[in-house]
């Protein structure tokens, strides 16, 4: 049934354009999960607590239910379109070809600038490890090995990410254990309900503008769609992994930031009066409450597990670039599968090297993370938009389906749009203003095309 879908949604598609089905529902999990990152937070924390108003715990439950309501979407839309490109083909499917160009186009400059800050937050946790290191020189140590892996091919690299990821989770359980330990022991520096209501009241804008920073966190649980050509057990297995990973990542994102608020010796006021002190605030508070050695710990497991996120991320954006080449919106040339390694290894090549020119631009400036953090959130919350369109535009506009479910085709998605709408509308300005021209300098190549169309036999 997939392998249909791929041919017929392909225009002339080739045996050289197709993925090998070599992926389980734990290999989804794993590259879902690495791409998030279990202890994403760490590397936000200070910032969102001090945009909270302190109300950082809240901030994720918030973000967490905004991001249900667009997995939910990707699991029907997954079972319409099963193949690599994720949002671009869904959005082909439901809203036609002009509009899948432009979720793709928007979803690109997540995918490949995601990356780049994974990446960037390795390289600096390297850094504080090893200060002689230049930060660029760590992050462009960590993009070529990763790159590598991938190039390898999925299966490698998924078996490599597996480690990685329970080394991640260890980690975050000596974190969760030790924070309870000294909550127990010496009791809490903030209110018990603080990070669900602030340390100096609460405030609804307050939050909503955090948590235009929060879904940073969760991008990555859309990326196991883009492996769905990739999958053995056919679109329901992606659907389920897809909300998996979003209930999982949201739950362990809760409770480390619960637990981060109630250690963290500064109020939110004082973190937004100091804002170079956000940035290390999860480091600052472990080392403070617990002591170095999970400082360390911590800093270590981040540099790791930072950089194997960033391979997944580059992963999805190949497959992206990959799906759109093979529908003839971008060269041909990226279309092409390595006979070996069953990978579109041109395409993964050429997200790296965007990916490697960023983060290293980023690592050599010191507000360089505050540059990339705040657009990539722009792009997929557009694509995201663009999805939930899609979901109407096929089960109700176009009833492919048959009799539309007005839940789950209609006020799911339609719900889920406007918090997202409202989420764009509390980004930054710098952030507003990036994405509106990377929108425009995809809807002139829309055009272009179009045009050339026009004129073609």
């Amino acid at each position: 049934m997939a392998d249909s879908g791929t041919e017929s949604g392909s225009h002339g598609s080739t045996e050289q354009a197709r993925l090998r089905r070599t992926l389980g529902f734990r290999d989804l999990v794993v590259y879902g999960l690495l791409f998030i990152a279990p202890m994403a937070p760490v590397g936000v924390f200070g910032t969102l607590d001090a945009k909270s108003d302190g109300a950082v715990a809240l901030v994720y439950v918030a973000a967490t239910v905004v991001m249900a309501f667009t997995a939910f979407s990707y699991a029907q839309m997954v079972r319409v379109a099963p193949m690599a490109g994720s949002v671009f083909a869904y959005a082909r499917k439901g809203l036609g070809e002009g509009p899948g160009f432009i979720a793709g186009w928007m979803a690109m400059l997540d995918y490949l600038l995601i990356p780049a800050v994974a990446y960037l937050f390795s390289g600096i946790a390297m850094n504080s490890l090893v200060p002689g290191v230049s930060r660029w020189v760590w992050t462009a140590l960590a993009v070529v090995l990763t790159t590598l892996l991938n190039l390898w091919g999925v299966r490698a690299a998924a078996r490599v990410g597996f480690a990685v990821l329970a080394m991640e989770i260890v980690v975050l359980l000596v974190f969760v254990v030790s924070a309870v330990v000294v909550l127990v022991r010496d009791g809490a520096q903030r209110g018990w309900l603080s990070p669900l209501t602030g340390d100096s009241g609460f405030s609804t804008t307050a939050v909503l503008g955090a948590v235009s920073v929060a879904v940073l966190s969760y991008l990555g649980f859309d990326a196991i769609a883009s492996f769905a050509e990739e999958v053995t057990g056919g679109s329901a297995q992606v659907a389920r992994a897809v909300l998996f990973c979003l209930v999982l990542a949201g739950t362990l994102f809760v409770a480390q930031a619960y637990l981060a608020a109630l250690l963290e010796p500064m109020t939110s006021a004082e973190l937004t009066a100091d804002p170079g002190a956000q940035g290390s605030a999860f480091y600052d508070t472990v080392d403070a409450a617990v002591g170095t050695w999970l400082h360390d710990l911590v800093a270590v497991s981040k540099a790791i597990g930072a950089a194997f996120a960033a391979l997944a991320g580059q992963a999805a954006a190949g497959r992206l670039l990959f799906a759109m080449a093979r529908e003839r919106r971008l060269p041909g040339l990226l279309s092409r599968v390595d006979p070996r390694s069953g990978v579109p290894r041109v395409a993964i090549l050429i997200a790296a090297v965007v990916t490697l020119v960023a983060a290293v631009w980023a690592a050599r400036r010191d507000d360089g993370l505050d540059h990339l953090v705040s657009v990539v959130d722009i792009g997929a919350l557009t694509a995201f938009v663009l999805l939930h369109a899609s979901v109407v535009g096929w089960f109700v506009v176009r009833r492919m389906e048959g009799a539309p479910s007005w839940w789950r085709h209609l006020v799911v998605p339609a719900v889920g749009a406007a918090v997202l709408i409202a989420v764009i509308v509390e980004a930054t300005g710098s952030a507003q203003v990036v994405g509106a021209c990377w929108l425009v300098v995809g809807l002139v190549v829309v055009l272009a095309q179009r045009g050339r169309r026009g004129v073609a036999p």
